[in-house]
């Protein structure tokens, strides 16, 4: 069956949490979007706990919150313990454990969260447990609430683009089980957040940059013929890593250079042969229930952009799932890219505005991929990595080292890098601190129509006559906060990062050119 589909603003492929997420940023501003996903069913075991465990740090935390998804998230607050019974694992540490670099933990004792002064009282967890499936199912009900379409069993399988826009020819089985088709679709723009094998990266032709990987990494759920022969937690070998969550629960790496992984889920008799390899045991797997692979492959997009074409999230980078970076990455990335690309498809987006979604975004992509490399080279099975590892460790139970590392981890010191003079505010580039203003209303709430925000903590007229000029694309918000930070008022984007500040009152000379850079006047 062949089919052709009015003109979209908007094609994304993808629907994982980063393509779902772009879609809700396009959609609240106003553009037709449409979700092209190549699976035909939403739900995959990997999605759902223990596996589908996912932590969120501190500026994706903020980022559902601003736009009122957290609060629809139960996982967060019913999980008490990310694999299950506590009462199946062992015994937990004196210390609390918090995170971990390499697989080498970090505790909460050793945190000094006064260095983190942005962070007034009331702000959000600096990270947080969650499922995907979840996630995305969130997500996705967000997406048609606010109009996206979604299709699911729907591949790409060319992209053309012209001066006007892109063509996309996709096809495959509907999700519902109806016949197979193909159709040609036709949108201003296209973004691919269809993963670390992406087609629109591939059709769109891109470089893709990096290195190759060092392991394979296992995960799987089995039952075991002899349990007793391997001990819960985490176990260092002479070929790799082996970590047990609970009976059954496998996570596994074997540095065999990426042999081990291909596009299929591994089988029974793989699984029972690496966990042999890797635990220096013959212990028996009697069933296997599910299981993937993965790798520390690290690449990245040279450039996020040709032409109408663009990527975000794994389409952009891959590395390995060490610390849980990726999925925070790649929300960061529909964050930014998602009121630029709008204004951009909307004729209001002052010059060079979509350019600074790659400048923005890249150089923090890279810094990840740096991150996980470092992490791989300390899980080496091989005496220098191992002495490496005893120093880091060491490190990690300082004050100055925990702190540092859960800074990174958790996002809590990330700054945009905005370009501006050497004289910017302090806080211009980072993420709006949560001010809560006296009549109990909170940043979060102030964003939550994506609009941007020029907060006027004294009331000066002349911010608020300067602000009407940009009434349709930017919200006023006049009145005193209960912890101001010294400020007198500020410009936030719609993604929530600080674009101006000022100390002073009387201070719209310094708000006229943020203003102007970043969004358009009526």
């Amino acid at each position: 069956m062949n089919r052709h589909h009015p003109h979209h603003d908007v094609i994304v492929a993808g629907a994982g949490p980063v393509g779902l997420f772009l879609a809700c940023e396009l959609a609240l501003a106003g553009c037709s979007v449409l979700v092209l996903e190549q699976a035909a069913q939403a739900d995959a075991p990997m999605k759902r706990l223990p596996f589908g465990i996912r932590g969120l740090s501190a500026p994706s935390v903020e980022a559902l919150a601003r736009r009122g998804l957290l609060e629809q998230l139960e996982v967060p607050r019913r999980l008490k313990h990310p694999f299950g019974d506590p009462a199946r694992m062992p015994a937990p540490p004196a210390r609390r454990q918090i995170g971990h670099f390499a697989g080498l933990p970090f505790f909460d004792e050793d945190i000094e969260r006064a260095r983190w002064t942005r962070r007034l009282p009331g702000s959000l967890d600096t990270s947080m447990l969650s499922e995907m499936a979840e996630l995305e199912s969130v997500l996705a009900h967000r997406a048609q609430a606010l109009g996206v379409t979604i299709r699911r069993g729907a591949a790409i399988a060319g992209v053309e683009q012209d001066a006007g826009g892109v063509t996309v020819r996709a096809g495959g089985e509907l999700a519902d089980g109806g016949m197979t088709y193909s159709e040609t679709l036709r949108a201003g723009w296209l973004v691919g957040c269809d993963g670390a094998r992406s087609t629109v990266r591939k059709l769109g032709g891109f470089d893709f940059a990096g290195t190759e990987p060092e392991f394979t990494g296992y995960s799987a759920q089995v039952d075991l013929a002899d349990p007793e022969r391997l001990p819960p937690g985490r176990t260092l070998t002479a070929t790799g890593m082996f970590f047990q969550s609970q009976p059954g629960f496998l996570v596994m790496q074997e540095f065999d250079g990426g042999a081990g992984h291909g596009a299929t889920p591994p089988t029974l008799e793989q699984v029972q042969a690496v966990l042999r390899r890797v635990s220096g045991t013959d212990v028996g797997v009697s069933a296997l229930h599910a299981a993937s692979t993965w790798t520390d492959r690290a690449r990245q997009a040279t450039r996020y952009r040709r032409g109408r074409v663009l990527l975000a999230g794994d389409a952009a980078h891959i590395h390995a799932p060490l610390g849980g970076q990726g999925l925070n990455l790649g929300l960061g990335d529909a964050m930014n890219l998602g009121w630029k690309l709008a204004a951009t498809v909307q004729g209001r987006a002052p010059d060079g505005l979509l350019d600074t979604y790659e400048a923005e975004r890249h150089p923090p992509g890279a810094r990840v991929l740096d991150w996980s490399r470092a992490q791989v080279a300390l899980m080496r099975p091989d005496p220098g990595a191992r002495a490496l590892s005893a120093i880091v460790r060491e490190l990690l139970q300082t004050r100055d080292g925990a702190t540092h590392v859960a800074g990174r981890i958790w996002g809590v010191d990330t700054r945009v890098d905005l370009g501006e003079k050497a004289d910017a505010h302090p806080l211009a580039g980072y993420s709006v601190p949560r001010f809560e203003l006296e009549d109990g209303r909170r940043v979060d709430d102030l964003l939550r129509d994506g609009r941007g925000l020029l907060l006027d903590f004294g009331g000066d007229a002349g911010l608020a006559g300067l602000a009407s000029g940009y009434a349709e694309r930017v919200d006023y918000v006049a009145g005193p906060a209960r912890e101001q930070l010294g400020i007198s008022a500020l410009l936030v984007r719609p993604d929530g990062i600080v674009a101006w500040a000022g100390d002073d009152e009387g201070c719209p000379a310094g708000a006229e050119p943020a203003l102007a850079r970043w969004f358009t006047p009526l």
